[in-house]
């Protein structure tokens, strides 16, 4: 997340024998969970840039859709006992595991918080630098470990973590994320499926990209007064470049943040990049740009090309690669 009760399904059984301590194959996912031996030990992976050991998480709690839809697609459904899912999210019905999501509890329509994590207990949450984890709201890594609860974040949120920064391209945190939660999970094989796929994905869409000068986009979040918008350190900037347009504000090392109308203007920007989330419905957004001064004469605002980017695309989880694909059909028919 921006700075912005279903019953929950048997457990898995205890530990099995020692003769039947092979891989086992989690229900209807296909990700193998190796034996019980290599399980009790311990795994080495980067919290940011931070090495932590780890132990295989029973009972994690994801904060927000990018961090459950992670968990979901590496098929670790059985070792999540539930998300925390503020009122920006879309409903989890309309994610493409809606079906593990209602496998789960709901632990929260809220902000995540200690008790919360404490009350479930939890040995694993999951979720972002100053997105989830925050020092003001008195949850963050350094906090949990001493509470002896195991935590893993974003790679996209890493860059301006304290004292363990990390800094890579969104997509590239994505498949990074994927791939140490598959080594703390012990199910590096899934991992690497899952990764190779988005990539796949991702090159497919390269593939057809216009050719040409970028097309200027501006990612619209919120704001009146002063617009909120996406710098270069969060997946939109991924999605928008990829799909051969040029984020116009691509040149600020941040995550979500705020600009000015002055700087939206002289950028003239030829698509509209609407983030729908919360209880302020794409639509609006769209009429307050095309009836606000500094934004009724813009190229994309005079010739409607405004595009829809969900919440859940926007934030970094697997479905970036769905908002990439459709944001890059939009695109390549504005270029006619």
């Amino acid at each position: 997340m921006r700075t912005t009760r279903i019953p929950t399904t048997a457990r898995r059984p205890a530990a099995l024998g020692a003769a039947l301590a092979a891989a086992l194959v989690l229900s209807g996912c296909g990700a193998e969970v190796e034996s019980d031996a290599k399980k009790s030990g311990k795994v080495t992976v980067k919290r940011c840039g931070e090495p932590v050991e780890y132990t295989v998480p029973e009972r994690a709690v994801a904060y927000e859709g990018g961090s459950a839809d992670k968990l979901f697609a590496l098929g670790l459904t059985e070792h999540v006992h539930g998300y925390v899912m503020p009122p920006a999210n879309p409903p989890v019905s309309k994610s493409p595991w809606a079906s593990e999501y209602a496998k789960v509890k709901m632990l929260s329509d809220d902000l995540l918080n200690k008790e919360v994590v404490v009350e479930a207990k939890s040995d694993f949450v999951v979720a972002g630098w100053n997105s989830g984890f925050k020092d003001e709201r008195g949850i963050t890594p350094e906090i949990l470990d001493k509470l002896g609860i195991q935590s893993f974040m974003h790679t996209e949120s890493c860059f301006n973590y304290p004292g363990h920064p990390e800094k890579m391209s969104p997509f590239q945190a994505l498949y990074t994320d994927l791939e140490r939660l598959g080594k703390i999970f012990r199910v590096d094989e899934k991992a690497t499926e899952v990764v190779d796929g988005l990539k796949e994905r991702v090159k497919e869409v390269k593939a057809k990209a216009p050719v040409g000068d970028p097309v200027p986009v501006f990612l619209y979040d919120s704001g009146t007064d002063q617009p909120f918008t996406a710098g270069n350190q969060v997946p939109p900037n991924d999605i928008i470049k990829t799909a051969g347009g040029r984020n116009v504000f691509d040149g600020l090392d941040e995550r979500w943040t705020q600009v000015n109308w002055e700087s939206v203007a002289e950028a003239e920007p030829e698509v509209i990049v609407i983030f729908d989330y919360g209880d302020l419905p794409a639509k609006k957004k769209i009429d307050f740009l095309k009836k606000y001064p500094h934004t009724r004469e813009l190229p994309a605002v005079k010739k409607n090309n405004f595009f829809i980017l969900d919440y859940n695309e926007g934030i970094s989880g697997p479905r970036n690669i769905d908002g990439l694909e459709k944001f890059a059909t939009y695109l390549r028919k504005v270029k006619g």
